[in-house]
């Protein structure tokens, strides 16, 4: 049972440090780590040391700090404006043209950024007012930026998607080239799903054209910013090189070799990204040490954070995966076997959104995420379908009142009061979310594996 109360108490430890005592998930993390190798007694110094060299030599943790400081860089060259000069150019003379724009825009800045907070903070300084120009009111337009703020984390290569990949009960099943596509997929289904849900909106609310003030020509915005999205383009490189069966010929050309030995998708993935950004975006990058050391200084906070995060995720991981947490939790888990997976998916899903109310994304993830990956795929859900599942009950921190922070900024954007908000994004964003999980494990939605 060692295991277990480890468990426990990792889960415990990162909900009283980050709700209660509101201190950085980074924190809560290590203070979790610990309270779990505590469970290895007189041996916790050593169990505690060899799990943490184990988490500093792991890819993932490289292309978590790599994607952050890749998608800062963009967003500080002025790539996100760019791809919403586009969007607004095809969009903006439709009705709710501005709710598309932001929707679409929040799943193409999500699919580099990430983070909840600052894709509303991104896209909604400039989408916010757009709508309210359109006749939106600003309750409209908070709500429609508040509810597109978790899309971010189903995308591959967010924080979300490393913190449940480190889980120990994911780490032996599933490895990155497992589920790459699947979170690709998984990430366009949500923003299909979103941009329902804006047509929704836009006809119960009222959103009307955008202003002609906002709206430039095509020719115009294409011009400036079609560059920009050679830097998305340019992550499908490592992931054709590595997938069937463009693998399989490099393998048989190269004697047999495992394609995705020799490039592994982690480490190219943000390295082709970083290299098509510095190409595409040379004329706006910071010029001389001075600009370049004033942008690394204002990075690395963050970058800080998130290597402490993983680094500690992974530690707190092989902690438990060292106590035995997969033979101990067998026993409790054989009780969802035979379950009907609709029942499991139910029942986890709530599970999950309901501990994503006060946590964010990897908050929620890091607390509960190896318990219901496990939980489902004892149930018989196919490993790759309960990870893109957990994932998508995990991000809806923008629509989860109260604990919701880019609920708030998107509000503080808006200009008005939050609470108005509550029972809107719960309602349009928060429960389709967690139906739409439940789709994906039944199977009604197709996810490739």
């Amino acid at each position: 049972m060692n295991a277990i109360f480890a468990l426990v108490a990792f889960i415990g430890a990162i909900v009283v440090w980050n709700v209660a005592f509101k201190r950085n998930i980074g924190e809560a993390m290590v203070i979790g780590f610990l309270a779990a190798a505590a469970f290895a007694g007189t041996d916790a110094p050593r169990v505690a040391w060899d799990a943490l060299v184990e988490g500093l030599k792991s890819e993932i943790t490289f292309a978590a700090l790599a994607f952050v400081f890749v998608s800062e860089l963009l967003t500080r060259t002025g790539l996100v404006q760019r791809m919403i000069d586009i969007l607004s150019s095809l969009l903006g003379r439709r009705k709710g043209g501005s709710a598309y724009a932001a929707t679409v825009s929040a799943g193409l800045f999500g699919a580099v950024a990430h983070n909840g907070a600052a894709i509303v903070a991104t896209i909604g300084s400039i989408t916010i007012p757009w709508m309210k120009r359109s006749k939106a009111s600003g309750e409209t337009a908070a709500l429609v930026l508040s509810g597109n703020a978790g899309v971010g984390a189903t995308f591959p290569f967010s924080g979300a998607f490393f913190i449940l990949l480190a889980a120990p009960t994911v780490l032996p099943v599933l490895t990155a080239q497992d589920v790459v596509g699947t979170i690709f997929v998984t990430g366009a289904w949500m923003v299909v799903l979103r941009l329902v849900i804006a047509y929704v909106i836009v006809r119960r609310r009222g959103v009307g054209a955008m202003a002609e003030e906002d709206i430039h020509p095509l020719r115009r915005t294409f011009a400036a910013g079609w560059t920009s999205l050679v830097v998305l383009a340019a992550i499908a490189v490592p992931i054709v090189l590595t997938a069937s069966p463009t693998s399989d010929v490099i393998g048989e050309r190269l004697g047999g070799l495992e394609v995705s030995d020799v490039v592994p998708l982690l480490v190219w993935l943000p390295v082709v990204m970083l290299l098509a950004g510095l190409i595409v975006e040379r004329r706006m990058l910071p010029h001389g040490g001075r600009e370049w050391w004033t942008l690394l200084s204002e990075i690395s906070p963050k970058l800080g954070l998130i290597g402490v995060t993983m680094i500690s995720a992974f530690a707190a991981s092989n902690v438990l995966n060292t106590l035995g947490i997969g033979e101990q939790l067998a026993p409790y888990l054989r009780n969802l076997e035979g379950v009907p997976r609709i029942v499991a998916a139910l029942v986890v899903g709530l599970i999950v959104v309901v501990v994503a109310g006060p946590l964010n994304t990897t908050s929620t993830l890091a607390a509960v995420g190896p318990v219901a990956f496990a939980a489902l795929t004892a149930a018989d859900v196919p490993p790759h379908i309960a990870f893109a599942a957990i994932i998508v009950w995990a991000s809806s921190e923008g629509c989860s009142p109260p604990g919701a922070a880019p609920l708030y900024v998107a509000a503080g954007i808006a200009s008005i009061n939050p609470v108005k908000i509550f029972v809107p994004v719960t309602l349009y964003y928060l429960v389709p979310s967690y139906l739409i999980g439940v789709l994906m494990v039944v199977g009604a939605i197709w996810i490739p594996g």
